[in-house]
């Protein structure tokens, strides 16, 4: 047990903290999707081709990647709220620089401010869930957590562009700048509820300078970095590719091709409220619920690729694979916090998620040469073989032995 966590406090408490957080993880994924939806505009604005754009997306990600493991230090040493502040303030101040713009070098070192403030969400994010909130609500904690990330991506193109469309491409990038300033004011006022004491010295592994790092030598850890990189590569996939894929072999017309990813977000939200449920009710048995929820995502995407429907089924199997895939979603985090030694919430939850940059920053550049070649459906084989490692390294981080999750010993 984690003897510096703070005593347990009413629902009531448990629900402001899990808000907050939720709010803050709801604008760092609108932030990562800030750039694409205004991809048209702003290729004619700077005259640059899309490969060029699809670059300030591996800048952010890349970015975020290096910072969040290096974050993840900085929330066990400093606590996790001034570094939420400094990641909004970055998003802000990034969000603004891109609306300021007046080329394609200052959009870059927009790209690089952003992924810094991105980085810092996860660690900080899951220290203040697993040390604030009670353990018999942390399922639903993380429930909402993973559902105010998907109502953020949701957000980036329903606000982004309508403002384009009525103003100009600027005017909206001002307004995201803006909106990131105010939750960060909002969490300002609430900011006794993001509160927790420092790690005090003595709490240290041991005085030796290496034993901030002993965590890395757990295979947990390093298995739970894997399926954040897999499951960052599937969910890229389905954000960028699954859609046009699916168009191409089963004819979809383009109003339905246009609602499979919002139908995907929204079922995948409301799986994650049946998987909260399901993560607090049978904690010791997540690594079923994540193994047995893609392997039917994964049925699906081999139907969809390789099997037969008619073109109004497409949208609904996207909902199917969102449901199952949002499912999973909480008790795939019980499985990292199982995984998390003690007094290293920060640590490991920078490294594990970094899986998730990387995987977002890599697999998207093998999928583009299949689509270029006109190879859908391995476009959804290259889907449902992620999923299927997915489950492999579930049931693999499930049931590995204590010496292989429990803190190691000092050297």
């Amino acid at each position: 047990m984690n003897t510096l966590a703070l005593p347990a406090g009413g629902w009531r408490r448990d629900a402001t903290v899990i808000g907050l957080v939720g709010v803050a993880h709801s604008i760092s994924h609108f932030c990562q999707l800030l750039l694409a939806p205004l991809f048209p505009w702003l290729k004619d604005a700077f005259g640059v081709s899309y490969a060029e754009l699809g670059f300030l997306l591996t800048i952010f990600f890349v970015t975020s990647c290096a910072v969040q493991a290096m974050s993840g230090f900085w929330v066990d040493r400093h606590g996790p709220r001034p570094v939420l502040f400094t990641g909004l303030a970055l998003l802000g101040t990034a969000a603004l620089g891109y609306a300021a713009s007046p080329n394609y070098l200052t959009l870059a070192l927009c790209s690089v401010v952003a992924g810094i403030g991105n980085g810092v969400f996860h660690p900080v994010d899951y220290t203040l869930l697993n040390r604030k909130v009670d353990k018999l609500r942390l399922g639903h904690a993380y429930s909402v957590h993973g559902i105010t990330g998907s109502l953020g991506w949701a957000l980036a193109p329903v606000l982004l562009v309508p403002l384009t469309l009525a103003y100009s491409w600027r005017v909206a990038l001002a307004v995201a700048g803006l909106l990131a300033y105010a939750v960060l004011a909002l969490l300002w006022t609430q900011r006794e509820h993001l509160s927790l004491p420092k790690v005090p010295h003595t709490a240290h592994v041991a005085p030796a300078p290496e034993g901030s790092f002993d965590f890395l030598r757990l295979p947990a850890v390093w298995m739970c970095f894997g399926f954040f990189f897999f499951y960052a590569g599937s969910l890229s996939i389905v954000q960028t590719f699954a859609p046009q894929a699916a168009r191409d072999l089963h004819a979809v017309p383009p109003a339905l091709v246009a609602i499979c990813l919002t139908v995907y977000m929204v079922c995948a939200a409301c799986g994650m409220v049946l998987g909260g449920f399901l993560a607090s009710a049978n904690p010791e048995r997540c690594e079923r619920i994540v193994g047995i929820a893609f392997g039917l995502a994964a049925l699906v995407a081999l139907w969809v690729g390789f099997g037969s429907m008619p073109a109004a089924l497409v949208p609904v199997a996207f909902g199917a694979m969102g449901f199952m895939v949002g499912l999973s979603g909480p008790s795939r985090d019980m499985l990292v916090k199982r995984a998390t030694p003690a007094n290293a919430t920060g640590r490991v939850y920078g490294v594990v998620y970094g899986g998730l940059d990387i995987g977002q920053a890599l697999v998207p550049i093998g999928i583009g040469l299949l689509m270029d070649h006109g190879r859908m459906s391995a476009v959804w084989l290259a889907l449902a073989v992620l999923q299927g490692v997915l489950i492999v390294s579930a049931l693999r981080v499930g049931h590995m032995g204590p010496r292989e999750t429990a803190r190691p010993a000092a050297a």
